[in-house]
């Protein structure tokens, strides 16, 4: 059983003729990869939030305990900031640049005359 099916291959339809592996699988590398690593960091942004929810719950007044799950609880919420704008510079990046789709990955070479 695979966790993350396919993360590291591309499609079989795209060598399958040739047997030569060819730039559209460097793409679709990246892109599960970078799926991948936002969903990763989804999970850990919620673990770090149900973290430190249970260690204000526990902590039964002492002072460490608390400070602790404030700690916590603020490095989730940097990293929640760190996440949004990076996605957000993306998205003005493309608005300034007029390419809709810069959230999207994609190799595209031309031959050369």
């Amino acid at each position: 059983m695979h966790i993350f099916p396919a993360v590291f291959a591309a499609p079989l339809e795209t060598y399958k003729d040739t047997g030569v592996v060819t730039i559209q699988s460097i793409q679709t590398l990246f892109t599960n990869v970078i799926s991948v690593i936002v969903a990763l960091a989804g999970v850990a942004l919620f673990l770090m939030f149900v973290m430190s929810g249970f260690s204000f719950l526990f902590s039964g007044g002492d002072p460490k305990k608390l400070e602790q799950a404030r700690g916590t609880l603020t490095n989730a919420i940097i990293g929640l900031v760190v996440i949004v704008a990076a996605y957000l510079i993306l998205r003005l990046i493309g608005v300034f640049s007029g390419y809709t789709d810069i959230t999207k990955f994609s190799v595209s070479i031309s031959p050369t005359p």
